[in-house]
């Protein structure tokens, strides 16, 4: 049987992660023969490599390959070998985190209608609890995204005309929407296949986990330097004026009590204390409410405007576009 489809997983030193992936697509209603499975690791990674070699031990029947780039590029540079490695017409993308539906590649396949230049996404569950984290909150949101790596499929004759990922996104972050935009700017049709269902569990965070995603940031001002107006419209329909506000108020009150304006820093401390305030309760509202996320929601809270504003304006820099 003709090789229908291609599935390429960038990874990095998750090997855990990736086996489950696998076995969910080893899983797949499609029949072996028809696809292939395409691991990227972002850099060299020995014990990933030892680990898939001995999960494909015994099933030989499934068409299934690992590359490497040279060295840790990011995800989008790691897809980019991926697909351009690939043997099919369709590409479908996940993470290594993530685990398909037996069905996924099976409904992919069925929805494709056969043109040249085509692109499908599909529907990302993410169980969370009841009251979540901070952070299972903010990944569930991939639920509502319109277009996330985690759950796609491009023809490959769409990945040729756009491109394919821009590998300057060096992170987790942003690439999926350059691809998004480029496939609307390029006039090629986007499908919705809530059929093809991939699961997005939430893996365990660090504490304070909130301050070290803020660097993701800088990527912002990249996509936004190529796609003004769509950012504008489906990322960030104005400027985060609160973070503005309370950095602002956070500056004057310590000038203000450098000169020696005593009252003017009590009343600027004032606003910030109550900046912060309205930030942590914003984040806690639909979420877990025990001493610790609390403690961590509130903390972080305090440095989280800095860190967004110091990012932001670091890709503003680099990348030499202005985004407020």
């Amino acid at each position: 049987m003709e090789t229908r489809i291609s599935v390429v997983i960038p990874t990095y030193r998750r090997p855990q992660l990736l086996v489950k992936c696998l076995d969910a697509l080893y899983r797949q209603t499609l029949n072996k023969t028809a696809f292939e499975v395409i691991v990227v690791s972002d850099g060299p990674d020995g014990l990933t490599r030892d680990a898939l070699m001995d999960w494909h031990k015994g099933k030989s029947e499934l068409l299934f390959s690992f590359l490497s780039l040279p060295k840790k590029k990011g995800p989008a540079a790691a897809r980019n070998l991926g697909w351009r490695s690939a043997k099919s017409p369709l590409i479908a993308f996940t993470d290594d985190d993530c685990r398909p539906m037996s069905t996924w590649l099976d409904t992919f396949c069925q929805a494709y209608p056969g043109q040249p230049l085509w692109a499908m996404t599909g529907k990302v569950e993410v169980p969370i609890p009841l009251r979540p984290t901070d952070y299972e909150w903010n990944t569930a949101q991939l639920q509502t995204a319109e277009f996330v790596t985690a759950n796609c499929c491009c023809t490959r004759e769409t990945l040729l005309a756009t491109g394919g990922f821009d590998e300057q996104f060096g992170m987790a972050w942003r690439e999926d929407s350059d691809l998004h935009f480029r496939l609307i700017t390029h006039g090629i049709p986007i499908t919705r296949v809530d059929e093809a269902v991939v699961r997005h569990p939430v893996r365990d965070a660090p504490w304070g986990i909130s301050l070290r995603e803020q660097k993701k940031g800088q990527y912002n001002a990249l996509l936004y330097k190529r796609y003004p107006r769509l950012f504008r419209e489906r990322i960030r329909k104005q400027p985060n004026w609160h973070y503005y506000t309370t950095v602002s108020l956070f500056v004057l009150a310590v000038t203000a009590l450098v000169l020696d304006y005593p009252a003017l820093s009590a009343v600027a401390s004032i606003g910030w204390f109550v900046g912060v305030g309205l930030l942590t309760w914003k984040r806690l509202l639909p979420t877990r409410k025990s001493a610790s996320h609390i403690a961590e929601m509130a903390l972080t809270s305090a440095l989280i405007p800095f860190l967004s504003i110091y990012w932001q304006y670091y890709g503003a820099v680099k990348y030499r576009a202005l985004l407020f």
